[in-house]
């Protein structure tokens, strides 16, 4: 035999560095177990215009909590006239666009020269205050009932859902319109706009808890038949226990989803409820009861009408962007 014309080379060991990178790349290479808020976190952050809307929620909520502190830093008051900012002839602001100018960024009110910018900012409180409160007590009340129902069944779950039927036929708004009329000027330790307030919380969060109760109540009917229910009522497990450890942790995304498309229908009645006179009264201010004094002003101020619409119009586009980012988050599949 002959020889070969060239020695086999052995391999030379990879040095240390080498050994640190090889390493590195390893783990970077290793899976990873992620968290359901974690992998719908970063869904949602791929959706620019739910994060935009998200981004202009969160200053709405600012807005609102800091009111008497942006309003002090613009030196304005919701409360103080200014009539001599007035055409004593026509009511109407002096100035062009409504006597918008440095002192009073979104002009003023007709009649009375009430801050435009002040009562912006005050009205995002009521609008916020009744939206998110109101959604609270539709979604306590609907995610308490619907699992009773979809879980136990029966003659519960009967009573329950025409319960739920009867409250979806009934004419809400003109329910609100009729209780609001008749309620006492004090109540519960509340006066005036306070009363207002509570009611329209209450009254619209109750006649909004059925659809909550629909959603939450069908999403039981199939979660209470998954595998891993069955697999904890087999090793023992109790009703309460199969409830908030099994059902309940299941139901969050779809309440979750359910909250941010309820919380802007309710500001949008909160603005009904108001701009019809049964809502928030003056001097407090509300964007509804400022389209409703508007009326009066569009074709000489119309400022004064555009202005609480483009609140009311933003805030609940910002909430339905959001709304449906994580909607999409938290159920790709439902997009599709």
């Amino acid at each position: 035999m002959t020889a070969p014309l060239h020695e086999p080379t052995a391999e030379a060991a990879p040095s240390a560095a080498e050994e640190a990178v090889l390493a590195g790349s390893a783990e970077g290479k290793a899976v990873q177990g992620r968290s359901l808020g974690r992998i719908a976190w970063e869904r949602l952050k791929r959706d620019k215009l739910a994060l935009t809307g998200g981004v202009v929620v969160l200053v709405l909520i600012a807005i609102a909590l800091l009111a008497p502190v942006i309003t002090n830093l613009v030196g304005q008051d919701p409360e103080t006239h200014h009539e001599d900012l007035i055409d004593p002839l026509f009511s109407t602001p002096k100035g062009s666009w409504g006597g918008i100018s440095a002192d009073h960024p979104f002009g003023v009110e007709p009649v009375n020269g009430r801050d435009v910018f002040a009562r912006i900012v005050y009205g995002a409180r009521i609008s916020l205050l009744v939206g998110f409160l109101s959604a609270l007590v539709a979604v306590v009340l609907g995610t308490i009932l619907g699992v009773l129902a979809g879980y136990f069944g029966g003659w519960l779950d009967a009573i329950i859902s025409r319960v739920m039927d009867g409250l979806l036929a009934f004419p809400q708004l003109l329910f609100i319109i009729a209780l609001v009329s008749v309620m006492p000027n004090q109540m519960l330790g509340l006066t005036g706009t306070g009363v207002r307030i509570f009611v329209m919380i209450l009254v619209i969060g109750f006649f909004g808890w059925p659809y909550v109760g629909r959603v939450v109540r069908g999403q039981t009917l199939s979660l209470r038949e998954r595998e891993y229910v069955e697999a904890a009522r087999s090793l023992g497990a109790g009703r309460v226990y199969i409830l908030f450890k099994e059902l309940l942790p299941n139901l969050v995304a779809p309440i979750i989803v359910y909250t941010t498309m309820m919380i802007p229908t309710n500001i949008l009645t909160e603005a009904a409820l108001s701009f019809l006179g049964v809502g928030v009264k003056p001097p407090t201010a509300s964007w509804g009861q400022m389209l409703s004094s508007a009326i009066d002003y569009y074709d000489s101020d119309p400022m004064y009408m555009v202005i609480p619409g483009l609140a009311i119009f933003i805030t609940v586009l910002a909430f339905n962007l959001f709304g449906d980012g994580v909607r999409d988050a938290l159920d790709p599949k439902g997009s599709r």
